[in-house]
This record gives C-alpha cells, structure tokens and sequence, in this order.
C-alpha cells in the first residue's frame, strides 16, 4: 500500500496507542497539569490585580504629590508676599526714622542758631550799652557850650569806635 493510503491494521494500532496514552495521561499526567496551569492563572490573575492596585496607588501618590505641590508653592508665594510686606514695612519705618531724626537735628540747629542770634543781640546791645555811655562820659567831661561843638565832639568819638 501507498505510504498515503491508511491500513486498517495501522488504524487500530494507532489509534489503541493513542487511547492507552491517553488514558495514562487521563490517570496520571492529567490532573497535575490542569493543576498547574489553574495555579499560574491565579498567579496572573493575581499578578494583574497587584498591578492594578499598583496601578491605583501611583495615580493616588501622583496626586497627592501634585498636591503636596501646588501647597509648597503657595506656601512659598505666602512667605515672599510676607517677606516682601515686612521689608517694605521695615523700609518704610527707617524712612520715616531717618525724616524724624533730621526733623530733630534741624529743629536742634534751628534753636541753637537762634539762641547764638539772640546772644549776638544781646552783646551788642551791650556793646552799644557801652559805647553809649563813654561817648556821654567824654561828651560830658569837656565842655560844650555849642551844638556844633557837641556834633564835632559826637563825630571825633564815633570814627575812633572799633567794632568787634
């Protein structure tokens, strides 16, 4: 017969061949295997469930460091707000220190000039005190019979009058 062509005898051979393997495989081989392939399902199964929780707590701490995020920044716009109100207040106040203290310092020199004004008047009102009294001393020790001798006399004193 043809290499093709199928002998009843080689038929049945092979076929009782294959249901004793099968049999055998049925009876020993069969279970462990279905077994194994149940345990590596749940594995996957498993495996696929881990990953999605996985999955979960990455979109959660994505999130939760967005948001730890956006509060540092806030917090930090809230510090360089603060830092700049304080430094504008701390400006402000040297500013206004500094007016304050030359504000003093004027009205210091301001009394202190006029306290010089008013000693220079008060010297020279005694300076002219004075003055006025040697010139009617000498006017009155000479002798003055006439009001061009006492004109003549006033004039002599008042050019040899030294001012300091």
């Amino acid at each position: 017969m043809g290499i093709l062509t199928p002998d009843p005898g080689l038929v049945f051979w092979t076929s009782l061949s294959f249901i004793t393997l099968l049999l055998i495989m049925k009876r020993y081989a069969w279970k462990p295997i279905l077994r194994s392939l149940k345990l590596r399902e749940e594995r996957i199964t498993f495996s696929l469930r881990d990953a999605e929780l996985a999955r979960e707590e990455m979109v959660k701490m994505e999130e939760t460091r967005r948001q730890m995020m956006e509060k540092a920044r806030l917090e930090r716009d809230g510090l360089i707000r603060e830092a700049r109100a304080l430094k504008d207040e701390i400006v402000q106040e040297a500013k206004l220190a500094a007016q304050n203290e030359a504000s003093k310092i004027m009205e210091k020199a301001r009394e202190q000039i006029n306290r010089e004004r008013k000693a220079a008047i008060a010297d020279i009102r005694n300076q002219v005190g004075l003055l006025s009294l040697d010139i009617a001393e000498k006017i009155l020790r000479e002798e003055m019979h006439s009001a061009e001798k006492q004109q003549s006399v006033m004039e002599k004193y008042l050019k040899n009058v030294e001012f300091n």
